[in-house]
């Protein structure tokens, strides 16, 4: 095997080991990665600059280099906040009546991926292996072949895949997809986003799939992969015996005063559901009086994209929403929602996630959601509490023995709720028991050295010229 060259929209390898909160599952796993296999992570800096000019920055820090470059403040509004985020997040995620489809977006998705590439080739040495990561770079593997290099090509996404029904709302849907062939191996979080993807090549391009889930196309062979995203479970279990988690564990615990507590971490997002698990929330304690005052709802939701309309629109929503209810059921002893629109490290978070009776995760629409791994790994072994899983998060189909549910039923939601907070001890014990199995065995570097292992068994590819 040769050096590891991946490449991101956004690079946050030098922040790592900070003890900042604010590093996703993708960051941490690429990360772990680089340090064991040597290479470069390459991506926007998040920088802006007049020009594009192609000059590229260099770091090297705990044990990772980066190289990042600059973009324009038009390649960040057409490719960034435009195509990536307004055309395919929302489709990907199957909100039609949020995707906007701009020619002008197209072109700047195009552009941004040509600058990418232009500027990553020379960086390429023969026997690299390159790992392209999420919708953000969907072409780039198409501009790093026209630039001749034969590499071994990688590309993993980290949402979901739509169904076919779905994609061909898409202008250049066809084309879309084409460009995901120009890579060795393509990676999908769960069963459900390959199979939707091959249905796609079916139908649209009479191509099958064989038993080893590869396909042929123009003289090559692309192997398509399941390999969901793992947590880094020793690291972050080290977080929950640290200092800092332990502080903010004890502290939880004297605010929550022998309440229950019921825990939601997530993105400001519409995918994320946390406005239909306040009115689950609402519909518990509706339907349950005796629950008054016996229990709260502590939802984090960080703002993220702030910068964009429909992000600013949910927040409004949930902002209204968690007062009406408060507003409804308050007394002036109790809260029962704590709305909060904060970030906090990781450290804090796996203390609030251990002082958690319940971990509520009911993403209406999600590739992974680290978020629910993290909950059980901070759990007490000997009293834990219990995860509350959307059935449509990537998570769903390694976390079984959650309690899993349809995010769009409220009566579905509260019940489980329910379930959780009267489940008895044995049965929240082998419940953790199985979870946490699942968790330390498929991890991190679970992720990345299946994903890399097939990478490095795939052929050389055949330039693939225009």
């Amino acid at each position: 095997m040769g050096r590891l060259l991946i490449v991101s929209n956004r690079v946050q390898a030098a922040r790592l080991e900070d003890g900042s909160g604010n590093q996703g599952g993708l960051s941490v796993a690429l990360s772990a990665a680089l340090r064991e296999s040597g290479g470069i992570w390459f991506g926007w800096s998040g920088d802006i600059a007049e020009h594009f000019s192609g000059g590229m920055h260099f770091e090297k820090e705990n044990g990772i280099t980066t190289v990042t470059v600059d973009l324009e403040a038009r390649d960040v509004e057409e490719y960034y906040s435009g195509y990536a985020n307004c055309t395919l997040w929302p489709l990907f995620h199957y909100r039609l009546d949020l995707a906007r489809y701009d020619r002008m977006f197209a072109n700047g998705y195009e552009r941004v991926n040509e600058r990418f590439a232009q500027t990553l080739v020379p960086l390429i040495e023969e026997g690299d292996l390159v790992w392209v990561n999420d919708y953000h770079l969907i072409p780039l593997g198409d501009q790093i072949r026209r630039l001749g290099r034969s590499n071994r090509l990688g590309f993993f996404l980290h949402i979901p895949w739509p169904p076919m029904r779905l994609l061909l709302s898409l202008p250049s849907h066809r084309q879309l997809v084409e460009l995901l062939l120009a890579y060795d191996v393509v990676g999908f979080q769960a069963e459900d986003w390959l199979e939707s993807f091959h249905d796609y090549l079916r139908v649209q391009l009479g191509l099958e799939k064989d038993e080893k889930n590869q396909i042929a196309w123009n003289g090559r062979t692309i192997q398509l992969v399941v390999c969901p995203v793992g947590l880094d479970s020793e690291d972050f279990k080290t977080i929950v015996r640290s200092g800092a988690a332990k502080a903010a564990y004890h502290s939880m615990v004297q605010s929550r005063a022998d309440r229950s507590m019921i825990i939601g971490v997530d993105r400001l997002d519409h995918s994320k559901g946390v406005k239909e698990r306040f009115c689950a929330f609402e519909r518990l304690l509706a339907t349950y009086p005796r629950l008054h005052e016996q229990l709260f709802l502590l939802q984090i939701s960080p703002i993220a994209r702030d910068d964009l309309g429909h992000y600013r629109e949910i927040r409004s929503e949930l902002e209204a929403l968690s007062g009406r209810i408060n507003g409804a059921y308050a007394s002036p002893h109790w809260v029962p929602i704590r709305y909060v629109n904060q970030s906090y490290d990781r450290a804090t978070l796996a203390g609030m996630y251990r002082a958690a009776r319940v971990g509520l995760v009911t993403p209406l629409r999600d590739g992974m959601n680290i978020v629910a791994k993290e909950y059980v790994a901070a759990q007490d072994p000997d009293n834990p509490g219990v995860l509350v899983l959307s059935r449509f998060a990537g998570a769903a189909a390694q976390l079984d023995e959650a309690l899993l549910v349809n995010p769009y039923s409220s009566e579905e939601v509260s019940e489980a709720c329910l379930q959780a907070l009267s489940m008895s001890k044995s049965e929240r014990l082998r419940r953790w028991r199985l979870l946490n199995d699942v968790i330390e065995a498929q991890d991190t570097s679970w992720w990345w050295r299946t994903f890399i292992g097939f990478l490095d068994d795939a052929p050389e590819s055949p330039l693939v010229r225009s």
